[in-house]
């Protein structure tokens, strides 16, 4: 074996391991791109980005044609390419609101980890998966205690049924009572008679959702409560 074989097979374990630690950041998470996908997408990258170095200075240079490659034609195509994966983990949900978008973005930099590796980059593939693990996992939390009042906020989607068109102002001024901050506000008439109103509110993180369904069931009025927890 030569020592340009030995390098790209580390070349290719190295952003294997780096695709793992990404991927098992998802997995746990229980993302729609977990471990074997990050793998994927690291490794093959790497591979790419070999393939498209090795290949700028295989064609030997002669009097009648002079052929000349980008080393890194491919790993630019990949940067762009990455992008459809990352558009297939964007879901909008029946409340407006997006989510996918850091799972969208880990794959990005999952790919370009990869890059980073096969292009001979290791230190700094280290460090960027490194800080990669460190911005979605510790910083937020930090923020969490340290940060400003938004940031210690989650947000809770309510969806109330109620009978009494005058019980929507108390339901509304019971929230405001419990210090929720209302976000957004959608009645909706149904067609038995009832009224159906959206509330987006914010709590504390640290309120749990439980609690907020017990509180929002006790208000007079309320025949049904449906509850989702937005972040």
């Amino acid at each position: 074996m030569s020592s340009l074989d030995l390098d790209i097979l580390i070349k290719l374990g190295i952003s294997a391991v780096f695709g793992l630690i990404i991927g098992l950041e998802r997995e746990l998470k229980r993302k729609p791109v977990g471990l074997k996908t990050s793998l994927v997408i690291s490794v093959v990258s790497c591979l790419l980005t070999i393939v498209s170095i090795e290949s700028a200075y295989m064609f030997p240079d002669s009097k009648e044609v002079r052929i000349t490659m980008d080393p890194l034609r491919l790993a630019a195509q990949i940067v762009s390419g990455i992008g459809f994966l990352g558009a297939g983990v964007i879901l909008r949900r029946g409340n407006d609101s997006i989510s996918g978008l850091t799972t969208a973005a880990m794959i990005w930099g999952a790919a370009g980890i990869g890059i980073a590796v096969g292009a001979g980059f290791y230190l700094e593939a280290f460090v960027g998966v490194a800080l990669l693990i460190i911005s979605v996992e510790f910083i937020p939390a930090v923020m969490k205690i340290f940060g400003p009042k938004q940031l210690r906020e989650k947000e809770i989607m309510l969806q109330l049924f109620i009978r009494d068109q005058d019980q929507i102002d108390k339901a509304i001024s019971y929230l405001l009572e419990k210090k929720y901050i209302l976000r957004r506000i959608r009645i909706k008439d149904l067609d038995n008679g009832d009224h159906l109103v959206q509330i987006l509110v914010a709590v504390d993180y640290r309120e749990k959702t439980t609690d907020v369904y017990m509180a929002v069931s006790d208000i007079e009025g309320v025949k049904k409560v449906e509850i989702e927890s937005i972040s």
